[in-house]
């Protein structure tokens, strides 16, 4: 079994497209470049903001594979799998280990509301048939399915489920977690308005939104709180909020598209049915950046902490 510490900053990163609605892979290693000089831990790619729903299996393949031999061991890996069978689920994750992945994020299974048992047999069958260490996706608000920490009972003999992604949006949920299994989960926060809550609680990193067209603040504060020096991760937090509000919109993928565009490592193409943003909409949250950037903080050696 390949191994992920689970801890840290690890950015849900975007996918950027070309005019011609192609993967854009120059501007993709800007990204990754910038992701990995401020110090990310991992990286998590197919996801929600990395627009799956849009790519072919194939365009997946190429990204994965692209992403393996781009990072080079530094840090891991992780591929998204969120499929609406298990037979499909267990052959994308074979393919992500055949490709290089070092981990999978595992959604419920989609579009049927499937119950408990159905969503723990549903992991036990994808974690039994791989050996990469999974990360399992608990996003009830967005996706309608709860996994329980009775769920998370049931799946305590599989020893490559190893953490989950906390979307609740509940954060006793993060101590109720803690309370019960200690560390045998890893916990990365996922919502990143409540992100520097979910740090305080005993989260042992972020899978994070707003990282992408801000890795340094983001890395700095969660480093400045590992260091206990909280003040100074509180100032980073306050001055974030308005830009970390971007995450929890429907439009988030164009919204962080539209910032990453703005720092220079990315661009607002986005794949249909997503459409550009434009007119006033387009004004509004360009105003929250352009506000945001004119007050932006010094940050302290956070590398070296």
């Amino acid at each position: 079994m390949k191994n992920v510490a689970w801890q840290g900053i690890y950015p849900a990163l975007l996918t950027p497209f070309t005019a011609n609605d192609e993967i854009d892979y120059p501007l993709f290693q800007i990204n990754l470049d910038a992701q990995l000089s401020a110090g990310v831990d991992g990286i998590i790619i197919g996801g929600s903001l990395g627009e799956a729903s849009t790519l072919t299996y194939q365009e997946k393949a190429e990204f994965l594979k692209y992403c393996v031999k781009s990072v080079k061991g530094k840090i891991p890996v992780v591929i998204n799998v969120a499929e609406q069978s298990t037979k499909v689920a267990i052959a994308m994750a074979l393919e992500a280990e055949e490709l290089g992945a070092d981990g999978i994020m595992l959604l419920p299974p989609l579009k049927y509301k499937a119950d408990d048992e159905e969503v723990v047999t549903y992991f036990k069958a994808v974690a039994s048939a791989t050996k990469l260490p999974i990360l399992i996706y608990n996003n009830p608000v967005d996706y309608g399915i709860k996994v329980t920490i009775a769920m998370f009972e049931e799946l305590l003999p599989y020893a490559n489920i190893q953490a989950v992604k906390e979307s609740t949006r509940d954060l006793p949920n993060i101590t109720n977690m803690i309370n019960r299994f200690g560390d045998r989960f890893k916990i990365l926060g996922g919502v990143d308005t409540i992100c520097l809550e979910s740090l305080m609680l005993g989260a042992h990193g972020l899978v994070a939104g707003l990282v992408d067209a801000f890795p340094k603040e983001t890395v700095a504060m969660y480093r400045l709180v590992k260091a206990k020096r909280y003040d100074e991760a509180v100032a980073i937090y306050r001055w974030f909020m308005p830009l970390l509000e971007l995450d929890i919109h429907p439009k988030l993928v164009q919204y962080i598209k539209l910032a990453a565009t703005a720092e220079g490592i990315g661009s607002e193409y986005v794949r249909a049915p997503r459409l550009m943003l434009k007119g006033a909409e387009r004004e509004r949250v360009l105003n929250i950046i352009s506000n945001a950037l004119a007050k932006r903080p010094q940050l302290p050696d956070y590398l070296n902490l």
